[in-house]
């Protein structure tokens, strides 16, 4: 039973960030992945409707054996990771974005930090609700940053448009003396080395990636399900072809990957 793979659904290519962490911590584990490229960005989009599209992808994610399922959206884990809990039960092990990294800063002294994400992470509260429980010392300054998402997932990185655009949002004077700033997207990563230039390097840049999978391996290990197998098997699913989707999965996962288109809102 060991040998199931780790399911992980993210809006689009952001997910990516995450399942190469996990590749890195745990390569002997196989994963099955989920893009919902059809939908994205999730940052624009209802509670209601991320809850639904979250529903019906873990689902899909169970329907393949998955032994975890990783919740590898901000705006996903925001907005439907308590109700996803609620649907499938105590049995299914389910891990998200946001906890992992609130536990991260609260085992920081920090007194100043930012918060970037999507328009429904950002709007949810969730971040500043729970690190304000956890670390309530720490003064916590959000901002919604739309254009990120679309601008990555059209492979606007490492240009002048992407710099711009960075530039414009993390100059606000909000964000004067922060000592850590929060990625609190998933594609974010992707241009993590940007915006730690912006800052000149000075500025503690925390994503989530590395912190999540330290928190699957635990998982893993607790409840007896590494794989020692030896056979590891990855799937890639899109719920929409796009061509910058296969680029990035082939930046992130050296050599042909799987990758399928499946519908699955019929």
């Amino acid at each position: 039973m060991n040998n199931r793979p780790i399911g992980i659904f993210d809006s689009g290519v952001g997910g990516l960030t995450v399942a190469h962490a996990i590749k890195q911590i745990l390569p002997g584990e196989s994963l099955v992945y989920f893009g919902d490229t059809a939908h994205l960005p999730y940052g624009d989009k209802s509670e209601e409707a991320i809850k639904y599209y979250s529903g019906k992808i873990t689902e899909f994610l169970l329907g393949h054996d998955s032994k975890v399922v990783l919740v590898a959206c901000n705006s996903a884990s925001a907005s439907a990771f308590d109700s996803l809990k609620k649907e499938f039960g105590p049995g299914t092990i389910l891990i998200d974005v946001i906890d992992p990294v609130v536990n991260y800063i609260g085992s920081r002294d920090l007194r100043k930090i930012g918060v970037i994400g999507t328009k429904r992470t950002i709007s949810s509260g969730t971040y500043d609700k729970k690190i304000r429980e956890r670390s309530p010392g720490t003064s916590v300054i959000s901002m919604a940053t739309p254009l990120l998402v679309p601008m990555i997932e059209e492979g606007f990185i490492f240009d002048d448009i992407s710099n711009a655009i960075i530039r414009t949002y993390l100059s606000c004077q909000e964000f004067a003396g922060i000592e850590a700033l929060v990625l609190g997207c998933t594609h974010y990563p992707i241009i993590r080395n940007q915006i730690s230039k912006f800052f000149n390097f000075n500025v503690e840049v925390i994503d989530s990636s590395r912190t999540v999978s330290q928190i699957l391996r635990e998982t893993l290990e607790k409840n007896n399900l590494l794989n020692d197998t030896g056979k590891v098997k990855d799937q890639f699913f899109i719920s929409d072809y796009t061509p910058y989707f296969e680029k990035i999965a082939k930046m992130f996962f050296e050599g042909e990957i799987n990758l399928k288109k499946a519908d699955i809102w019929n």
